[in-house]
């Protein structure tokens, strides 16, 4: 028997399609709605599933979305909650593809989180901002040369109030970094990354904590994150969080 359907994922799949939306064109493609990155941003989005559409997706819809987004010459790709929209993944299958799975985790309202001493919130101006969004990328690489990143647009959305980034540190040497996006009451928690030479030290647990409780600080109800990995798993769940879904996501390289 399946889990039972958790009604934050409501919030949470509405906070899906409201994200995307403030850099993004946005086109309905059947069952679909399809995100297009606006020119400038750096970002890549996807499809997903039409928000309240509760219909069966079949072979067709995928394959149209999927033509769809080939036309535009945007990457292939469709992102969705299996809990929310079970019909997807078989559909996806008949058409020959694979989605990656991973677990969707939440922070339950009532576990306390503290900031960790180690890391803070990064103020958009500050050097250390480029650093931090270059620990990340370099983290991911799982390599340990660290070389700054262009903000981009991140300035702006932290002023906004709509981004949020966390380091961590040990005396002045920055470690690891993540981020969250608040909108309203939910926010999720992304790339959260620290090198190789920093690892297993509990920069991932301070700098994953410090954005729960920055969100929190901000008035988000509800904070959750998907895990790429069975050792973040481990991290977030020993943190608190719980499984309230999975989240998939479809890639095609061509």
């Amino acid at each position: 028997m399946g889990r039972a359907h958790d009604a934050r994922l409501d919030g949470i799949e509405a906070y899906y399609d409201c994200v995307p939306r403030t850099a993004a064109t946005v086109e309905e493609v059947g069952p679909f709605t399809l995100f297009v990155a606006d020119e400038g941003t750096g970002w890549q989005f996807y499809a997903r599933p039409r928000l309240g559409a509760h219909g069966v997706l079949t072979r067709e819809d995928v394959c149209r979305v999927l033509e769809r987004q080939r036309e535009l010459d945007v990457p292939r790709a469709v992102e969705w909650v299996d809990e929310v929209t079970p019909s997807l993944l078989p559909a996806l299958r008949s058409a020959g593809h694979e989605p990656h799975r991973y677990p969707l985790l939440v922070m339950p309202s009532d576990v306390a989180v503290v900031a960790d001493p180690r890391a803070r919130a990064l103020h958009p101006a500050e050097p250390h901002l480029s650093l931090a969004l270059g620990s990340v990328s370099a983290g991911f690489a799982g390599r340990d040369e660290v070389e700054p990143k262009d903000p981009g647009k991140r300035p702006e959305l932290m002023e906004s109030g709509d981004l949020v980034v966390v380091a961590s540190f040990e005396g002045n040497r920055l470690c690891g970094a993540g981020s969250a996006a608040p909108r309203g009451d939910v926010a999720e928690l992304m790339g959260i990354a620290v090198p190789p030479g920093h690892r297993g030290r509990g920069h991932g647990t301070a700098i994953t904590s410090t954005l729960v409780a920055v969100c929190r600080e901000q008035g988000v109800e509800v904070v959750f994150l998907s895990a790429g990995s069975d050792a973040a798993v481990d991290i977030y769940r020993r943190i608190g969080f719980v499984d309230v879904g999975t989240a998939c996501i479809l890639e095609l390289d061509d």
